[in-house]
Order: C-alpha cells, then structure tokens, then sequence
C-alpha cells in the first residue's frame, strides 16, 4: 500500500515537471532585436530625441538640456558604438544621479526580464527592452 502512495507521487511530480517544461517550451527564448528596439523607442524616445533620434522632438525646444543626436553616437567615440555608456544612462547611470539629467531612467522597472547582451566583451545581464533599444540605437550610426 505504502509503495502504491509512493509510485502516484512519483507520477505526479513527473507530471507537474513535465507540464513546467511545456510552459517553458512555449514562452519567447529569442533574443530581442532591432524591431523590437525601435517599437521601445517610437514609444518612449521619439518625444525629446525625434523619431529618426537626432534629438529634434517636440518636447525637445521645451528643455533645459538639449536631447542628444543619438545617430551621432558611434562619432563622437571613435567610431565605436559605445555600448556600455548608452546602456549604462539609459538604465540609470549611478554616476549621474536622477536629480542631475533630465531623461528618465528606465532600468529599475525591467530588472525582471533579463537577456545576455556581450558588452565589451563580456556576456551581461540586460534588461530585454534595453537589449533592444541598444540593438535599434546601433542600427541608426551614421
């Protein structure tokens, strides 16, 4: 009797890991890519930095601080897109505290949804909104 108990246990664990296994084979493993990065920055850029990025929008005359041109990225760091500095402000630079910027930090909302993101090199936890907008970002250098 003991080891009838034991064999149901048995299967419904094996039951339940196999239902868990389902679920995960049916969410989003892709990585976020450019298209994604533009739908993030249509909806959340375009108001200060324009929707090419040139930071032309129309809340942007209205600003103490000019937004920046952000197709001018990869130019003004040698021509390297500088992934840890875009990432880093627009998460929420420590350095710069929330008081002494004007744009918002979007970090503290996404930290949940994470995505490896190779940044100098290094595989980093990333938000997956970010991973995009970093992705759509490098896309529009001139």
């Amino acid at each position: 009797m003991i080891e009838g108990n034991m064999s149901n246990s048995y299967t419904g664990v094996a039951a339940a890991a196999a239902l868990a296994l389902g679920l995960v084979a049916c969410t989003e493993a892709r990585m976020p890519d450019r298209a994604d990065g533009a739908a993030f920055f249509a909806a959340n850029c375009t108001s200060c930095h324009g929707p090419e990025g040139r930071g032309n929008g129309p809340l942007a005359s209205g600003l103490a601080t000019a937004p920046a041109d952000l197709t001018k990225l990869a130019a003004a760091n040698g021509g390297t897109f500088p992934e840890a500095q875009a990432l880093a402000y627009i998460y929420g630079d420590p350095v710069q505290g929330h008081l002494a910027r004007v744009m918002p930090e979007f970090g503290g909302a996404m930290a949940e949804d994470l995505v490896p993101v190779e940044i100098d090199g290094v595989l980093t936890p990333t938000p997956r909104e970010l991973a995009a907008l970093l992705a759509y970002l490098e896309s529009i250098q001139e």
